[in-house]
């Protein structure tokens, strides 16, 4: 039987630690597991790429906490009724948002699972997408208590795959990545600035906005200010380690377009340092799970929104049956798209939605957000 969310509550340290593990498991799937969208956002300026990566890093950390302090102080765990409180009635846009991005990325986890397990283990592409659908399906059949067990450990063995990786990758190439940093080398993106790797950050951070709504069930238990702000700035550190992680072996090719033009940076750069398959294999177990945390967390999100509307009108919530169909339907739709490929997904649609959730989410969030926060944020309101 599905774990509702008025039942699933946290204590002790996991209250701080668990919001921002599942942001980093729905984090993780898009842009880590492949590598392609740490390239778009940052690697491919080079050694003015980990401007982009620090601005990442403090965006979302102020985006974590706001979100997380609002949640705390009007007792409201689903991304409709805090956009309520910053947006009033406009907040069917920032849904619509959240639709399509949804679908979008969605189809990108599902186009990677298919051609990453096809190039690591020999699966079908088909068969590696129908096996997305249908993990990703159970999971939010049982509820919220078994996907943060699912991600909590997942997100133990993802850092402990990723840092291996990353040794593996920089140790092999570390001459490179130093010249890139010593020489300045921007050299894949003319005219390179600055001021363009900071803006690219704040768009990184803006579109992952889509993340937040996740790991809102996670923070019923919160009841001081210091709790907001100590789980969204581990959030933004989640987030950012493995972006890091990533900058830095890619800098190990830098420029080198088989790498940096790769629609799986990770999978080239892995089968450049090891001639034996065992890392390439473990790297298809751990980029499928986090493609499957991913999914989960965004669709366990939308579920979560949609059984609040249903609880505003005095109606009864998801079944565990209806949760899995709609998981399903979502995933099949986006099976479709998958077939566009990778790189033409991510280009079609990134940045315009980012600036979207800029326009409806971050800066409403910083101005009307941040006065509700210093305004109310003393006594948590009543239910």
């Amino acid at each position: 039987m599905a774990t509702s969310n008025k039942e699933f509550r946290t204590s002790g340290a996991l209250k701080i630690l668990l919001p921002g593990i599942v942001l980093q498991s729905v984090l993780m799937g898009g842009g880590y597991a492949t590598g392609r969208e740490i390239i778009e956002y940052g690697g491919k300026f080079g050694a003015y790429g980990w401007v982009s990566g620090l601005f990442t890093f403090f965006t979302f950390a102020v985006i974590a906490v706001l979100t997380f302090e609002l949640a705390r102080i009007y007792r409201i765990y689903d991304y409709k009724s805090i956009l309520k409180q910053i947006i009033g009635k406009a907040w069917p846009i920032y849904d619509i948002l959240y639709v399509i991005l949804l679908f979008l990325i969605i189809s990108i986890m599902a186009s990677a699972t298919g051609e990453i397990l096809q190039q690591t283990i020999g699966l079908n592409y088909m068969v590696g997408v129908v096996i997305l659908i249908l993990i990703v399906a159970f999971l939010n059949f049982f509820g919220s208590a078994f996907i943060a067990k699912f991600e909590t450990y997942g997100t133990i063995a993802l850092y402990a795959a990723y840092i291996i990786f990353t040794i593996m990758v920089i140790t092999a190439n570390k001459d490179n990545i130093v010249t890139v940093m010593a020489t300045q080398d921007t050299s894949y993106v003319e005219n390179a600035t600055l001021p363009m790797a900071m803006l690219t950050g704040i768009i990184y951070a803006s579109y992952n906005l889509s993340a937040v709504p996740a790991g809102l069930f996670t923070l019923r238990a919160q009841t001081k200010r210091s709790e907001s702000i100590i789980s969204g700035i581990i959030g933004a550190l989640l987030m950012t380690i493995p972006w890091f992680l990533t900058y830095f072996a890619v800098m190990g090719y830098y420029p080198d377009d088989t790498i940096i033009g790769a629609s799986v940076p990770w999978l080239v750069m892995l089968q450049s340092v090891s001639d034996s398959n065992i890392p390439v294999l473990v790297f298809g177990v751990v980029a499928g799970w986090t493609l499957i945390e991913t999914a989960t967390g965004m669709i366990h999100a939308l579920l979560e929104r949609l059984d609040h509307s249903l609880e505003e009108k005095n109606q009864e919530p998801l079944s565990p049956k209806k949760r899995g169909l709609i998981t399903a339907a979502i995933l099949i739709v986006a099976m479709l798209f998958s077939k566009i490929g990778i790189i033409n997904l991510i280009s079609m649609g990134y940045s315009a939605l980012a600036y979207g959730f800029i326009l409806f989410y971050l800066l409403p969030l910083v101005t009307v957000g941040l006065y509700k926060v210093i305004k109310n944020g003393k006594v948590p309101k009543k239910d």
